[in-house]
């Protein structure tokens, strides 16, 4: 029972709201993604209109960790046995793996590589490391695999086969929490990007079972302490929040229809650097052991992408979006110009999709707003002959005339390099209790 007809009749409308927003259903209808139960469930076909999104994010990612002093690597996809008894995730996560594979006559065991830190641990021990060469960032766009049962699979929220964007961090202690600093403000100034702002931040704890010893465990939670500190950000205690290996900092965002996701974290791994005897030499010449800081932004971009769909209701910023302008004519009369006016706007680096059928104009505008076109350029004979261009955005009925095309692309080029969030977009408050971290 409600109170009233008003808390019905607003968590009734909310429902509806988010059927709107599954990504599953705008999935399909605008042609982003596909979950084929040949090929296996939980694994993403990202499709056309979903790669453009994915290569815009991976390309920025790599600009603001190279632009951060970040060394990006690829390590494999499959790894031998002996390393994942190493790091204990044969032991501990080995019903989530896939394999073994036997290669070389069945003589040797592979398996499919469930996490990517085993890796950059091996990149970081490729040479011996001097305490002046430290901090050392190492990231990696790297794409895992575990097996997730079949009831708990979910769009591209809960997958098989996913990329993340993982980072580790190689230090010392002494420069510990200066690190954790960094990504923690790197982490809140990337998400803000998106429209997740005043994120809910938590310092998960030691659990009850772990490793490591107490006095690690109390220097690993000093430092992101610290660092919280520091930056007098407000943050909730999750007692025995943290995982086996490492306390860590989550950072939890909310949609626009104010639900909670599980956004970025930082760990202080204290387990894998014990076992794979990770060090650095000192000032007194002696071999040192390192910290290892591990960090997700996207954390899988399958799931990021997924609740950015959601997110945005389909309706992407401009620099993501996959149609950036349409250019529709108005009659055959004016094709020509349309058509100089699209060689033009993708001369400017945007992604233009020319509208050179035949129709009523009211419909092929339809069908770009429904396509989600971040702007719809209309041209007549009009606008050809005074060489302008009639302006419509997504999600607006009002039309600007006598636009010329090239304030047109100044703008947008602003609108565009500057990641702006669209105007169409309008976040709401959290709300409290409808988490999907």
């Amino acid at each position: 029972m409600w109170p009233d007809q008003k808390q019905l009749d607003d968590y009734l409308k909310r429902l509806q709201e988010i059927e709107r927003r599954d990504h599953r259903v705008l999935g399909k209808e605008l042609e982003l993604f596909r979950i084929d139960e040949e090929l296996g469930s939980g694994l993403v076909l990202w499709l056309p209109n979903l790669s453009i999104v994915r290569e815009e994010l991976e390309a920025w990612w790599r600009k603001i960790h190279r632009e951060r002093g970040y060394t990006l690597v690829y390590t494999p996809h499959i790894a031998h046995e002996k390393i994942y008894q190493r790091s204990g995730h044969l032991e501990k996560y080995g019903e989530n793996m896939y394999g073994p594979l036997l290669l070389d006559e069945g003589t040797q065991r592979f398996w499919i590589k469930p996490m990517n830190c085993p890796g950059h641990i091996k990149v970081y021990q490729s040479k011996i490391h001097s305490y002046r060469e430290l901090p050392l960032r190492i990231g990696e766009l790297g794409t895992v695999y575990r097996y997730e049962r079949g009831g708990t699979l979910h769009g591209m929220l809960r997958v098989r086969g996913f990329t993340q964007d993982d980072s580790h961090i190689f230090c010392s202690w002494g420069q510990a929490q200066e690190e954790i600093g960094k990504v923690f403000d790197l982490a809140l100034e990337f998400l803000s990007v998106f429209g997740y702002t005043e994120p809910s931040i938590y310092l998960s704890t030691r659990p009850e079972k772990r490793l490591g010893s107490d006095e690690l465990w109390d220097k690993a939670e000093e430092a992101l302490r610290t660092a919280l500190g520091i930056r007098e950000v407000p943050y909730k205690i999750d007692e025995g929040g943290g995982v086996f290996y490492a306390p860590k900092i989550d950072i939890k965002v909310h949609d626009a229809i104010g639900r909670e996701w599980q956004g970025a974290t930082v760990q202080v791994d204290l387990n894998l650097p014990e076992r794979f005897d990770v060090t650095f030499v000192n000032e007194k010449g002696e071999r040192e052991r390192a910290v290892m800081i591990h960090r997700v932004l996207f954390g899988s971009l399958e799931r990021f992408v997924g609740g950015l769909i959601e997110h945005y209701a389909g309706n992407f910023p401009l620099w993501l979006n996959w149609e950036q302008v349409a250019v529709i004519p108005v009659r055959e009369s004016a094709l020509d110009y349309a058509r100089d006016t699209a060689k033009k706007l993708r001369a400017a680096d945007f992604r233009v999709h020319l509208d050179e059928q035949a129709g009523d104009l009211r419909n092929r505008v339809k069908e770009a707003q429904q396509r989600k076109v971040s702007y719809m350029v209309v041209v007549g004979d009009k606008e050809a002959a005074a060489g302008t261009v009639s302006v419509r955005r997504r999600g607006s009925r009002d039309e600007e005339r006598g636009v010329t095309l090239d304030a047109f692309i100044e703008r947008i080029k602003k609108e565009r390099d500057s990641k702006a969030l669209p105007a169409d977009f309008a976040p709401h408050e959290p709300t409290a209790g409808d988490s999907l971290a």
